[in-house]
């Protein structure tokens, strides 16, 4: 069986964006989506088999990667680009886990479950036609979410169940612990210090083998790093048009 990653997104007969019928209540485990060991399965011909092709696409494209690699800085660049709205995932913690990150406390599956729930659910809300875009919904939207682990990103990914007209996406910005390490400790009044950098690296899962991941090596130079991110989307793009 492939994993939530290796499969695509399955096809449904409604156009509207959904909110996903996968319910989750506080403490629950998470799903399981782990794939089958040595599995055959081509995902890159599976998906061009089956990717639905709805008449308008909307797209979440998720930033992700370990604190200081960018991801605000990157998917900023990318709202500019794009013209769609971005949702700093930071902004969606709740208190209870900053207070622990910013004493230097790893999160847990537990503390990361509701919080990828609440940036799932307004990535979806965004998308959605509404009174605050004069029910003219956007052509996607800005995700900026650490997303360290593959079942962290299956969590997301359940925002494109609902609808074939929606798309997920990762960019996942890959940098070395070094550097990390030198970006964080010089970032001002942030809850997440240099010391929690190693406790990310270690939880960190980069993609592999997951179709609709897009890697970019983030240690050159700013203006370097964001056209290639905008390069690589504007390439995706194209295979829907």
């Amino acid at each position: 069986m492939l994993s939530a990653g290796e499969r695509p997104q399955p096809p449904h007969s409604s156009p509207r964006v959904d909110s996903p019928a996968v319910s989750v209540t506080k403490g629950h485990s998470m799903p399981d989506f782990d794939s089958k060991p040595g599995s055959s399965s081509n995902p890159s011909t599976l998906i061009h088999e089956t990717r639905p092709k709805p008449a308008h696409v909307q797209h979440i494209w998720v930033v992700t990667g370990p604190a200081g690699c960018g991801k605000s800085t990157v998917g900023n660049g990318l709202r500019k680009e794009l013209g769609v709205p971005f949702l700093e995932g930071d902004d969606y913690h709740p208190k209870s886990n900053k207070d622990k990150m910013g004493n230097g406390i790893p999160l847990t599956d537990e503390d990361r479950w509701d919080w990828l729930i609440s940036l799932r659910n307004a990535a979806i809300e965004a998308l959605s036609p509404s009174e605050s875009n004069n029910f003219h919904p956007p052509a996607g939207v800005v995700v900026a979410c650490s997303a360290l682990k593959q079942k962290y990103r299956d969590v997301m990914r359940v925002a494109a169940y609902g609808s074939p007209s929606v798309q997920i996406h990762f960019v996942y910005l890959k940098l070395s612990e070094e550097v990390l390490m030198q970006r964080v400790s010089q970032r001002k009044s942030h809850y997440m210090k240099s010391d929690m950098v190693r406790s990310q690296m270690q939880t960190l899962e980069e993609p592999q083998q997951e179709w609709d991941a897009i890697t970019i090596n983030v240690e050159g130079p700013p203006d370097v790093v964001q056209q290639e991110v905008i390069d690589a989307v504007t390439k995706k793009l194209s295979e829907y048009m």
